[in-house]
């Protein structure tokens, strides 16, 4: 699954750093939070400028990942 539309990398942003497109929230965010016990729609509360669909996006992409790798 191509995360071009979620995902984005410019070493302008963050240097570097995969963020969510359009936004400067690190895609590692996510998932230190959901690591930490939070809920998505927690983490989508604190963070507005990321919507539902990305987050979901990324961690489909994670999950075949995961997959792939088994």
């Amino acid at each position: 699954m191509a995360l071009v539309k979620e995902v984005s990398r410019d070493p302008e942003i963050l240097g570097g750093t995969p963020v969510f497109a359009g936004t400067r929230v690190p895609v590692k965010t996510l998932f230190d939070h959901l690591m930490g016990g939070d809920r998505l729609d927690e983490f989508l509360e604190d963070f507005p400028t990321v919507t539902e669909a990305q987050a979901l996006a990324v961690l489909k992409a994670a999950e075949l990942s995961v997959e792939a790798a088994a």
